[in-house]
C-alpha cells in the first residue's frame, strides 16, 4: 500500500510539473516575437528558378518571456514555416511548384525540438523563391508564419511575423557579353544605343520624356554619376555595401521617374530649343531652353547637360538648371 501511495504521488507530481511546463510554454508563446528581414538586400528580378536570383530572408524567433519556449524545427523548413506574399491589390501569389509537390506527397517529417531560453533568439535563413512562384514584376507585401507543432498540425495557432516590402524588376535579358539589355515597353524590342552626337542624344532624351517612354529616356543617362553629384548622397553611397549602393541607385531612378526632385531633369517640357552645343573628343555640353506650361503662365528654364563619351557613345552624366523668367 505504501508503494502504491508513493507511485501515485510521483504520478501526480509529474502531472503537476507537466501542467506547469505547458502553462509556461503557453505564456511564453504569447511573448514570442517573430521577425523577418532581408538577409542581403539588393535589386531582385523576376526569374523562373530559385537558384538564379535567390531572395534570402533571415528568420528570427525571440523569446521575451521569463520561461523557456519550445517548438519543432523540421529539417525541411517548409514544414515549420510558410510564406504569404501579396500584391498591393491583395492578390496572393501562387505557391512554388516544388513546395506543392513536397507538401502533397506523404513523407516522414524529420525534426528536432528547439528550446529558446528567456531573452534569447534563434535564427535561420530561407529563400522566398522556395515558397512562392513569382509570375510578375511589381511591389509586394511579404509575411511569414511559424508553426510550433509543424504545418500539418493545425490545432496550434501559428506565430505571425512582421511585414516586408519587396520590389521585383522585370526579367533581365542579357547580350552575348552578359550585359543587361534594356527593353522598350512600347514596342517590346531591345533598346540599343546609337553613336549619336551630343545634341541628338539630348533631343532623344527630352523627346522620350515628352512621350512618356521611360526606358528610352533612361537609355543615355548615367544615374550613378548623377546621384554622386549630390554631396549628401555621395557620402551615404560610399558608406554602403554593394547591395546598399544598388538600392540607392534604384531609388534614385524611381525618384526621377516620379519627378520627385525640384527642378528635376525628368520634368516634362511643353517645348524646347537647343541653344548651343560644344564638345571635344570625350566631353560635351549642350545648352537647352525649355518651357514649362503652368496654369496661367509659361516658365522658362535654361538646362546645361554635361556628357561624356564612353565606348563610342555619348552619355549624360549630370546637368544644371537656371530659371530664366516667365512669359504669358
Amino acid at each position: 500500500m505504501k508503494n502504491f501511495y508513493q507511485t501515485l504521488a510521483l504520478v501526480l507530481f509529474g502531472l503537476i510539473s507537466l501542467s506547469f511546463i505547458h502553462a509556461y510554454e503557453s505564456d511564453a508563446q504569447g511573448e514570442v516575437e517573430f521577425n523577418i528581414r532581408f538577409y542581403d538586400r539588393r535589386i531582385y528580378y523576376v526569374t523562373g528558378n530559385s537558384n538564379d536570383d535567390p531572395i534570402y530572408v533571415q528568420v528570427t524567433i525571440t523569446n521575451n518571456s521569463p520561461f523557456p519556449y519550445r517548438f519543432k524545427l523540421a529539417d525541411d523548413r517548409a514544414f515549420t514555416m510558410n510564406i504569404d506574399i501579396r500584391t498591393m491589390t491583395n492578390r496572393k501569389l501562387p505557391e512554388a511548384d516544388s513546395l506543392i509537390r513536397k507538401r502533397t506527397t506523404y513523407n516522414q517529417i524529420f525534426f528536432r525540438e528547439i528550446t529558446i531560453e528567456s531573452r534569447e533568439s534563434f535564427s535561420f535563413i530561407e529563400n522566398l523563391r522556395d515558397y512562392v512562384r513569382f509570375d510578375q514584376s511589381g511591389s509586394f507585401r511579404v509575411r511569414a508564419f511559424v508553426y510550433p507543432e509543424l504545418i500539418r498540425n493545425t490545432s496550434v495557432k501559428p506565430i505571425e511575423s512582421n511585414y516586408l516590402n519587396l520590389s521585383l524588376r522585370p526579367v533581365l535579358i542579357l547580350d552575348s557579353e552578359g550585359i543587361p539589355i534594356q527593353m522598350d515597353s512600347a514596342t517590346g524590342a531591345a533598346l540599343v544605343k546609337q553613336p549619336l552626337p551630343p545634341d541628338e542624344v539630348v533631343i532623344y532624351m527630352i523627346t522620350a520624356r515628352q512621350q512618356s517612354h521611360w526606358e528610352r529616356y533612361m537609355l543615355y543617362l548615367d544615374p550613378k554619376t548623377m546621384l554622386l553629384e549630390d554631396a549628401n548622397l555621395s557620402r551615404r553611397y560610399y558608406s554602403e555595401n554593394e547591395a546598399g549602393r544598388l538600392t540607392m541607385i534604384a531609388d534614385f531612378i524611381q525618384n526621377l521617374r516620379n519627378s520627385f526632385f525640384t527642378n528635376d531633369i525628368s520634368l516634362i517640357p511643353a517645348s524646347y530649343e537647343i541653344l548651343r552645343t560644344e564638345y571635344n573628343n570625350d566631353k560635351g555640353i549642350v545648352s537647352v531652353m525649355q518651357k514649362f506650361r503652368m496654369q496661367n503662365y509659361t516658365e522658362l528654364r535654361l538646362y546645361r547637360y554635361f556628357l561624356e563619351k564612353r565606348d563610342n557613345f555619348w552619355i549624360i552624366t549630370h546637368y544644371t538648371t537656371q530659371g530664366m523668367g516667365t512669359e504669358e
